[in-house]
């Protein structure tokens, strides 16, 4: 049996239950964990009207299934914003349904609503199963990341 479409809408200030344990997946998969001041301030970024840090969710059958956090920042190289999509989670049973793909197309329409130049995104080399679908959606940049930790 086919799986429903997910509806994509932005997580509300309620929600932290259900955003919380795909938060702790997404650091839990790329191996990392932050102080829970961090989590707590990430929750009121998304929720503080002053930031440009915004939250949208994939639900599936009143479960959320996906989420995404995506920003606006400035460039030097245009005039319009660029929109950086930072974090992309599907919890493991809904990949490979749409989730991620109805997601990344969310964090589009957003930015074509804000008029921004580009939606961007990053990855580890090695996500094979999410860059199969990133290569489908969008053209590699052929840059490489450096950063230098202060």
């Amino acid at each position: 049996m086919p799986q429903p479409d997910p509806t994509i809408r932005p997580l509300r200030s309620d929600q932290r239950s259900n955003w919380e344990p795909l938060w702790q997946g997404y650091l839990k998969f790329y191996e990392t964990s932050l102080p829970a001041a961090a989590t707590d301030r990430a929750w009121e970024r998304l929720h503080d009207p002053g930031e440009q840090m915004f939250g949208l969710g994939a639900w599936v059958d009143g479960r959320l299934c996906g989420m995404v956090h995506y920003l606006f920042h400035r460039s030097f190289w245009t005039i319009a914003d660029y929109c950086y999509l930072q974090d992309l989670f599907v919890v493991e049973t809904a990949r490979g349904t749409g989730c991620g793909r109805a997601l990344i197309e969310a964090v589009v329409d957003k930015a074509l609503e804000a008029r921004a130049d580009r939606v961007y995104w990053l990855t580890q080399e090695d996500n094979h199963t999410a860059r199969a679908l990133y290569d489908k959606v969008a053209a590699r940049s052929g840059f490489i990341q450096y950063r230098r930790m202060l």
